[in-house]
């Protein structure tokens, strides 16, 4: 059974390859090619920064990642919320909703690790 920190990477990556089919349905234009470009970088980069920071070598080095995966989620929701305003047909609910939840789950992590600099240890 696999740990919550590797069911989270799994997400991630599923998340990622989601938001990939999405980039694939954009037209072939100067912006479908510019958000797709933004697109492919910050929804792919989540997966890759949480496995640098199950790896990470201090409590301080795992939030700084949380943080970076948490800044790429976020603009991921701006450039997915941007698609719905150019290509409203586009039916990208799930696709928002995880990354909501995605945001929640990275702001919550981020609440207890650094709550934890105050304690020792």
């Amino acid at each position: 059974m696999a740990t919550r920190s590797e069911q989270l990477e799994e997400r991630l990556i599923d998340f990622g390859a989601s938001v990939c089919l999405v980039i694939r349905r954009l037209p072939k234009d100067l912006p479908g090619i510019h958000v797709s470009k933004q697109l492919v970088r910050c929804s792919t980069s989540p997966a890759a920064n949480y496995a640098e920071a199950r790896g990470s070598e201090s409590r301080r080095d795992f939030a700084h990642k949380l943080h970076i995966c948490l800044k790429e989620l976020r603009e991921t929701s701006v450039w997915l919320r941007f698609i719905c305003r150019i290509q409203p047909e586009q039916a990208l609910a799930a696709e928002l909703r995880e990354c909501d939840e995605l945001i929640s789950i990275f702001v919550k992590s981020l609440r207890t690790t650094k709550a934890s600099f105050d304690r020792p240890g």
